[in-house]
């Protein structure tokens, strides 16, 4: 295998790097294996493959170091993640915008981008001092501007800022994260194929991990708001593993969104391989979002209309009237949207980071057409 794609040396090197052991439960050797093969075969630059190598042993680390403050603290383990608030959609919907803006509202939990790049603190960490991760996440966000800026400008990942929790169904080894940046399709195939409750679960864990660090850090929150477009495909093992969810679920015409996460797998792609087929990306993307779609409509109609579990809200709506589409979820929550928690999410408006310009991209770039995008569509 190239570049060391090969489990005994992956563990070999987090183990040597943490000096740690205990990966804890949950079993995730079975789908890394069958990742690192799919990394073998995928064409990657010495560069490219380095990225995704550090990035899975990073991964690894996570765990190791994660464990061993379960070992050190059991107490991690009866924390309660209680009803969350879930915000789906496509990605390009609306999604990051309804998190921030509830996360606004400090009677919510969130994960800020820091926390979801270094999920457990070294195991020297001072409560009593600003915490580091903060600085390393700031200095990466500020490299990532600078050095992949066409990445920045399509997909910024703010270290101050609430962020989607994806990295923790990265870090199971379970989820669509690998086929966004590189050519994978053995693991894509077989990840269909495969019960993500195992990803679920390990969520679930890091979510109890950071609320104990919030608690004594002071945040005394209710809730968590989540936001991953990936648990589109997974609602039932996601209300399997929250059974108290509420589900905010963002709509936007698909011609509006699948280009755009096609540029996004695109500039990953090249950040990885010399070599990136636009139109098998292409194909490739609508067919993954066309599937996720697919099965969230399926999953809905089976709960059926259930009262306070699924709000739905339109993307345009959202844009014209953030806070009064906010308001709906309140009312589906039965909460009351507070004049605090008002003036903070007008707050963060004023002051939310600003996008830089994203590329020019139409669906023909990706070999697909307008049409083709409605007809696959046409029932979500």
């Amino acid at each position: 295998m190239v570049a060391g794609f090969d489990l005994a040396s992956v563990l070999a090197d987090a183990r040597r790097k943490e000096d740690l052991d205990d990966l804890g439960p949950g079993s995730f050797e079975e789908p890394l294996v069958v990742l690192l093969e799919a990394y073998d075969e995928a064409g990657l630059t010495e560069m490219g493959a380095q990225l995704i190598r550090g990035g899975i042993v990073h991964s690894v680390r996570m765990r190791l170091r994660a464990q061993e403050w379960f070992r050190r603290h059991p107490e991690i383990a009866d924390e309660q993640v209680v009803d969350p608030v879930v915000v789906v959609g496509m990605m390009r919907s609306g999604t990051t915008l309804l998190q921030r803006l509830l996360a606004a509202d400090p009677r919510f939990r969130c994960a800020r981008g820091w926390e979801v790049i270094e999920v457990a603190p070294r195991l020297d960490h001072r409560w009593d001092v600003e915490d580091p991760r903060i600085a390393r996440a700031v200095a990466r966000e500020e490299a990532s501007r600078q050095w992949v800026p066409e990445l920045y400008a399509i997909h910024p990942m703010h270290a101050l800022e609430a962020e989607e929790e994806i990295v923790f169904l990265a870090d199971a080894f379970l989820s669509h994260v690998p086929e966004a940046g590189a050519h994978v399709p053995a693991y894509r195939s077989w990840i269909d194929t495969q019960d993500f409750a195992p990803a679920y679960d390990h969520l679930h864990r890091m979510l109890q991990l950071l609320q104990w660090q919030q608690c004594r850090r002071g945040i005394e929150a209710d809730r968590w708001v989540l936001k991953t477009p990936a648990h589109l495909g997974y609602l039932d093992d996601l209300r399997t593993r929250f059974p108290g969810l509420h589900v905010v679920h963002l709509h936007r015409d698909p011609v509006e969104t699948i280009a755009s996460g096609a540029s996004l797998n695109a500039t990953l792609h090249a950040m990885h391989a010399d070599t990136v087929d636009l139109h098998r990306i292409g194909a490739e993307w609508i067919e993954r979002m066309g599937w996720a779609a697919d099965r969230a409509l399926a999953t809905r109609r089976a709960w059926g209309d259930e009262p306070g579990l699924v709000t739905d809200l339109d993307f345009a709506a959202a844009v014209a009237d953030p806070v009064g589409e906010v308001a709906r979820v309140y009312d589906a929550l039965g909460l009351d949207l507070t004049a605090g928690a008002e003036a903070s999410m007008r707050d963060w408006l004023r002051r939310r980071p600003r996008e830089a310009g994203r590329p020019a991209y139409t669906p023909e770039t990706y070999g697909l057409s307008v049409e083709q995008i409605r007809e696959r569509f046409a029932d979500a």
